[in-house]
């Protein structure tokens, strides 16, 4: 990290949907904090500032993924909690979510505290734990959550397994409301899903892979939902990448339920066409699905009924993704290309500039109950600067997370973070 007493940000173009902004500016920092915003050039430059112009670059709030995997404890081959948030800076994100599914779970004040210690010590972004909803994940006893809330954690999920008992559930929604912990579901019938591989339809049965079918998706959703408006509770449903599931958040909403979602990249731009000849990058739980399905992810996004947009950020190694399909793990990494991907939308007009931050950074900061999501003066100085005509070809050797498990290497992407600021420091740079 770089630290400077006073850092002037001129000439760019600040997108702040928190302060309903969108125009040229310049933004002074110092002491870790936004000391002033103003219009272009009429901030005048402290003595020991370094100055930083623009050229109209896009400014905006720090982005914030509600959704990652750092490995760590137990995985550390795949991803360190220092691999991970370089790889969230380098992607323009000022802070991540990180799940619980570490070994051990972190369903613990232990393993909490370790992931806060490490984060303090060696990351390159803010780093939000996020507990386990049951012991281990097993779905049999809840968790302890007075304890991961007095440690840290700012969210229970069970992520990457379903909460299977819905008395559980309910008793998690109950219990974690009276601890201000947000309940995030993984939403996931696996007596549908179990040992398949892929979105179920025709192209599954041409490979001859065993699919999963999108109401796998949809029933656990629309129990959860249930569950949530019965006690009265929030719920957060985590990547949803089907229509069925789009329309069940829709309605609820609109029937006032308190609940909120989010999507991956992914889901709004691949279609399960990705998977070809058995490409193992192309695997992922929930799967990639339909076109028609993707279509109704990017009328979600842009309607609102779909709040965040989450990488689920996922690494493996080789060892893990260079195998028979059917026996590769789920999941790929994404903090290094949510922003081109995403501002692909914005090409195609389904979202605006400031609905994209909204995704990326407000939203995100009001679910989790976290600082960030805004350009406010006297707020802690996390920012992000953007170039949305940076174009650039997604390579293996340039990927900075530790595993390469992305279907998007190859790729020529349009958009990239050029800087990251966490607290006032330079995290990264590339302009």
């Amino acid at each position: 990290m770089n630290s400077f007493p006073a850092l002037l940000l001129q000439n760019a173009r600040i997108i702040d949907p928190a302060n309903n902004i969108d125009e040229p500016g310049d933004l002074l920092i110092a002491d870790g904090v936004i000391r002033q915003r103003g219009k272009a050039r009429s901030i005048p430059c402290p003595a020991n500032c370094l100055v930083i112009d623009l050229q109209g670059k896009w400014l905006v709030p720090g982005l914030i993924d509600m959704h990652v995997h750092l490995r760590e404890p137990g995985e550390e081959y795949k991803e360190t909690i220092a691999s991970g948030t370089r790889a969230a800076a380098a992607g323009g994100f000022t802070a991540v979510a990180c799940m619980p599914n570490t070994n051990p779970v972190n369903d613990n004040q232990s393993v909490t505290s370790l992931i806060l210690a490490k984060a303090s010590a060696e990351g390159s972004a803010r780093v939000y734990p996020v507990g386990a909803i049951s012991k281990s994940s097993r779905g049999t006893e809840l968790a302890e959550y007075g304890e991961l809330k007095k440690a840290g954690a700012v969210a229970v999920s069970d992520d990457g397994r379903p909460v299977a008992n819905s008395q559980l559930m309910r008793r998690a929604l109950e219990y974690s409301g009276n601890h201000n912990l947000l309940v995030i579901s993984h939403s996931e019938e696996v007596s549908l899903s179990e040992n398949g591989v892929m979105n179920e339809g025709a192209l599954s049965t041409r490979l001859g892979l065993r699919g999963v079918p999108t109401v796998a998706e949809a029933i656990m959703i629309y129990r959860d939902l249930a569950l949530a408006e019965y006690v009265g509770r929030p719920i957060h449903i985590a990547h949803i990448s089907t229509r069925e599931s789009v329309d069940l958040v829709r309605r609820a909403k609109n029937k006032g339920c308190k609940v909120t979602a989010e999507t991956a990249p992914h889901y709004f731009s691949l279609t399960e066409e990705a998977v070809g000849i058995y490409n193992t990058r192309a695997k992922m739980n929930p799967p990639l699905r339909s076109a028609d399905d993707m279509a109704a992810i990017r009328d979600g996004l842009r309607d609102g009924t779909i709040d965040a947009i989450a990488t689920d950020h996922a690494p493996h190694s080789a060892m893990e993704k260079d195998v028979e399909f059917d026996q590769a793990a789920n999941g790929i990494i994404g903090l290094e290309t949510a922003v081109p991907l995403t501002l692909a939308l914005v090409r195609e007009n389904i979202l605006t500039p400031a609905r994209m931050i909204e995704l990326l950074s407000l939203q995100p900061a009001r679910i989790l109950g976290v600082a960030g999501g805004s350009l406010t003066e006297n707020n802690p100085a996390d920012i992000t600067v953007i170039d949305p005509e940076k174009t650039f070809v997604y390579r293996e050797d340039d990927v900075v997370s530790k595993s390469a498990n992305s279907p998007f290497l190859g790729w020529e992407l349009t958009g990239k973070a050029v800087l990251t600021i966490v607290a006032g420091k330079i995290t990264f740079r590339e302009l």
